[in-house]
């Protein structure tokens, strides 16, 4: 977006071209706005910056173009800021005193007058939020929210992944007066406006460890041998009012973040775990899609809208799981059936195009200090698939319905999770390297690459090759993104979806609760800026899934920190010019063995079509997916990494010109002398240690 502004100089009239976009800083403090519409960004020397942090959204004003093209600028305004809460150590004085940040995303400090340092003291480590930060103050003004000297230190580096990404850790004093001020239970006056369910058998089927239950499945037998197949949907949008306090604070965060060891919620607990949350024995209000269907998946009729509903039982999915897989239970004979629907209805979706990437998901086991003690590798069963079909099949029902609304003449704005198709660039690096494992892709037209994916995710099922050729498929997928652009969804098959079935922790489940609500009442007022709000909510989106990495990770070296000196059976999971990533097999922990660390095998090159690091002078490779033994050397918190030593040479595939014998014979670094080197089945010696040169 871009404007220009007059002002008088003397007797002259200057324009100013000024653009509104996304700045990024860059280490060295150099900042660039990035301008939709623009080929190139718009650079900002550190001392034009003015108040604009890194993610910020900026207004920028031009100053002249360099020889080479580039427009550089000066920052006239911050428009949002990505983050307002910091960590770092006070400094207290007799009159004043300082925040240091801990982290280089703020290249100042921030000033705290005495009566904001809220009984800090000098040396604490602490979060301070910026109140205020005018245009000719060279340090911001902040207060102290919360004081982390007492902390251990895996809460102070969860507090701080949160503060880092842009996420609030407290909400608001007016957030929180207006989420109390709302009644427990339902109204008779709004009951009555709504279709009631309360009679109607109605399960929840959430994570055991769950507090915030935002969808319920409701299950009726009808004459003729149909189902009627209710997915309910806690209808945030009854108590979240558009521009409220409330409804800003849900739009700023814009998403639930998921920590090894806490929810940071959307909203405050008052309405995510209690008003809102559909529990059991308690009356609830919903958001619904209701289905007529058969036993075989076939949709007959559908409804939607408002109602309310009495959850009769809550499942954990363990306890489903266990039913479907024979043992007796409450309601087992209607979660047999909607388990059979939902299978049906998975195989139509697989059989129209959407992709069956399998996936898995690594929880730690944690002791009362939040110290990961074990690891949990969960797998999509068939209870987890019988509630992401149901919300799938609500999902696509309620944006294919908004689809086909027109307000005077045009489609609704309305805001569409997509999916684009493959990049072409990395799917063709991607199928030249599945050849070698006998994968042959189709690429003639979108159909016939998802067509490809699954045949090829069905051959390579439980062979040594399948982890490496589904975590490279996903790689060459486009990310799923909000937009009112409608695309469709091409990882699930779609023409038509969106995000309808979670707004508890999604603030574009909102969105999409109001839009539909006005559409079904015919009184339809287009949100103007919802290509905006579509854009933060993807980059919301963004930033918690950084923050769930950066978590896991930090969880990872955590409980690596005992195994320090250890061995483990691994794969390689990525390659780069600097050396190559393992994770370990059972425990899903992944570290770097460094480039240096191959010295001695051969001086190694990258080569990017075969995902390998290949020696020059022996042919030697480390290829993703190739498994290899490594011993842990180091467990780094503070940089949250893992290094991993090589102790067994991967299994060298065929056109390599050295087998695993020969690469271990001639090529193997030799054990210390204290230990006794190990056998493998050849009976050759493999190194345990090697000291680093």
């Amino acid at each position: 977006m871009s404007a220009r502004k007059h002002h008088k100089k003397g007797k002259e009239h200057v324009a100013e071209h000024l653009y509104k976009g996304k700045l990024e800083v860059t280490r060295s403090g150099m900042g660039f706005v990035i301008v939709e519409g623009l080929e190139r960004d718009i650079l900002v020397k550190k001392e034009n910056l003015g108040t604009g942090l890194n993610g910020d959204e900026v207004r920028v004003a031009v100053l002249h173009s360099s020889k080479n093209g580039r427009q550089e600028g000066v920052i006239k305004e911050v428009l949002h800021r990505k983050q307002t809460e910091f960590n770092g150590r006070l400094e207290v004085h007799a009159h004043y005193a300082f925040l240091v940040p801990s982290k280089d995303n703020i290249p100042v400090d921030i000033f705290i007058p005495l009566h904001l340092l809220h009984n800090a003291k000098h040396g604490d480590q602490a979060i301070v939020r910026i109140i205020e930060w005018s245009e000719k103050a060279k340090n911001p003004v902040g207060e102290v929210i919360s004081i982390l000297t007492n902390e251990t230190a895996n809460e102070i580096a969860m507090q701080g992944i949160l503060v880092e990404n842009g996420f609030p850790l407290t909400f608001p004093d007016e957030v929180m007066e207006e989420a109390a001020r709302f009644p427990e239970g339902v109204a008779s006056d709004e009951v009555k406006k709504r279709k009631d369910f309360r009679k109607t058998l109605t399960i929840t089927i959430d994570p055991a460890d769950a507090k915030d239950f935002d969808d319920a499945i409701s299950f009726k037998t009808l004459r003729g041998g149909n189902y009627e197949i209710g997915v309910h949907i806690a209808d945030v949008s009854h108590y979240i009012h558009a521009d409220g306090d409330l409804d800003k604070e849900a739009y700023r965060r814009a998403t639930s973040v998921y920590l090894p060891d806490r929810v940071l919620p959307m909203l405050p607990e008052r309405l995510s775990n209690e008003l809102c949350s559909l529990r059991p024995d308690e009356d609830k209000y919903a958001f619904s899609a209701v289905f007529q269907i058969t036993k075989a998946g076939k949709i007959k009729d559908y409804w939607l809208g408002k109602t309310v509903i009495r959850s009769q039982r809550r499942y954990a999915y363990e306890e489903v799981q266990e039913i479907i897989e024979g043992a007796s239970g409450d309601y087992e004979k209607e979660i047999h059936i909607l388990n059979g629907i939902a299978q049906n209805l998975r195989a139509q979706r697989f059989k129209k195009g959407a992709i069956n990437f399998s996936s898995t998901e690594v929880r730690f086991k944690l002791d009362e200090h939040a110290v990961p003690i074990g690891i949990i590798v969960k797998e999509s069963k068939q209870a987890h698939q019988l509630i992401e079909e149901f919300m799938l099949l609500a999902n696509r029902t309620v944006a294919e319905y908004v689809s086909n609304i027109k307000v005077k003449d045009k489609p609704v704005p309305f805001p569409y999770r997509v999916h684009d198709v493959p990049d072409e660039d990395k799917l063709k690096l991607f199928t030249t390297f599945a050849t070698r494992f006998g994968v042959r892709f189709d690429l003639n037209s979108p159909e016939s690459i998802a067509h490809s994916f699954n045949e090829m995710l069905a051959m390579v099922q439980g062979k040594p090759e399948q982890h490496v050729l589904e975590s490279l498929g996903i790689r060459t997928m486009a990310k799923a993104v909000y937009t009112t652009e409608n695309i469709g969804h091409y990882g699930l098959g779609f023409e038509n979806y969106c995000h309808f079935t979670s707004p508890i922790r999604r603030y574009p489940d909102v969105l999409v609760h109001r839009i539909l609500f006005e559409c079904l009442e015919s009184d339809i007022h287009p949100i103007k800026q919802l290509e905006q709000q579509c854009r933060h909510c993807s980059d919301q989106e963004r930033r918690a899934m950084e923050s769930e990495r950066s978590a896991n990770k930090y969880k990872q070296v955590e409980y690596m920190q005992s195994y320090v000196g250890e061995d483990f059976d691994a794969v390689i999971s990525g390659v780069a010019s600097f050396g190559f990533w393992a994770e370990t097999v059972e425990q899903k922990c992944e570290g770097m063995v460094s480039i240096a660390d191959l010295a001695e095998f051969d001086d190694f090159e990258l080569l990017e079509h075969e995902y390998a690091l290949v020696g020059r002078n022996t042919g030697l490779r480390f290829r993703m997916g190739d498994k290899v033994r490594v011993r842990v050397v180091s467990a780094n918190l503070d940089k949250r990494q893992i290094d991993y030593t090589i102790l067994e040479l991967p299994v060298q595939r065929r056109r390599s010109p050295l087998d695993t014998a020969t690469a271990q014979k001639n090529y193997q670094v030799k054990p210390p002398k204290s230990a006794k080197p190990k056998k493998n089945p050849t009976g050759k010696s493999v190194p345990q240690k090697r000291k680093k040169k």
